[in-house]
């Protein structure tokens, strides 16, 4: 079933000159697509969009069938689309478990839910009692992710997840994703800047450049080819192997 669906989705700052134009996306339950491509392409936007910190400037976002009306962030949680940010947005002076349990929205079933997403990320246990502020870099994208998985979202969006780490912390995280996609068929979109990393993880990839898909292919494909990606970046043509 398709989680999220996209159909010419312009996203900007204003409409007479949108970073992102025109754009069809979809992205199936428990597929995970990396969206990568050169700084400035839209990426970001594109997802601050999705999870309403930015007003869509055109088309339409549909998320389990559903049109998604234009809003603010409420109405994309509602609808399923959850975002970890690139500055992770964590509340720095809240203690690890209290930023946990701000997440659940049911209070009747808050240790089991922690519990769950503890389970993927142990190295957040005897952390628990330390503020949010005072984690590492990776032990706050753990607690970043694991606050999002919490608001069981349809579709997980995540900005720059290695941003500022170390490349073992987020070879630690990787396989986290493969088993809430696998699992629990959470939908992820994952915007990343080390394309092999990303590659790595991604059930399909697409490369965005100055707001527009160049290129869009099963990530293992394009991992076999890496060239067809560079060809993308510097504006050629690249939707088949040469």
């Amino acid at each position: 079933m398709t989680a999220l669906e996209c159909h010419a989705l312009d996203a900007g700052y204003t409409r007479t000159s949108p970073c992102v134009r025109g754009l069809d996306l979809t992205v199936d339950d428990g597929e995970i697509v990396a969206l990568i491509g050169p700084n400035g392409a839209g990426k970001t936007t594109l997802l601050t969009t999705l999870a309403g910190l930015l007003p869509r400037l055109g088309g339409t976002v549909s998320v389990a069938g559903h049109e998604l009306a234009a809003g603010g962030t409420r109405a994309a949680v509602r609808a399923g689309l959850v975002l970890v940010p690139d500055d992770r947005a964590l509340f720095r002076r809240l203690s690890t478990a209290d930023n946990l349990a701000l997440a659940v929205r049911k209070r009747g079933g808050r240790k089991n839910a922690i519990d769950e997403v503890l389970h993927h990320f142990p190295a957040l246990r005897p952390r628990l009692r330390v503020d949010a502020g005072q984690l590492s870099g990776g032990e706050q994208q753990m607690l970043a992710i694991a606050r999002a998985l919490l608001q069981r979202p349809a579709v997980l969006l995540i900005d720059e997840l290695s941003m500022g780490l170390a490349p073992i912390v987020v070879e630690s995280i990787l396989p986290v994703l493969r088993a809430v996609a696998a699992t629990d068929g959470t939908a992820i979109v994952l915007v990343e800047q080390h394309v092999r990393m990303a590659l790595e993880v991604a059930d399909r990839a697409i490369v965005l450049v100055h707001g527009e898909i160049r290129l869009a292919d099963d990530a293992a494909a394009l991992a076999a080819d890496p060239g067809r990606i560079e060809r993308a970046y510097l504006g050629e043509s690249a939707a088949a192997p040469g």
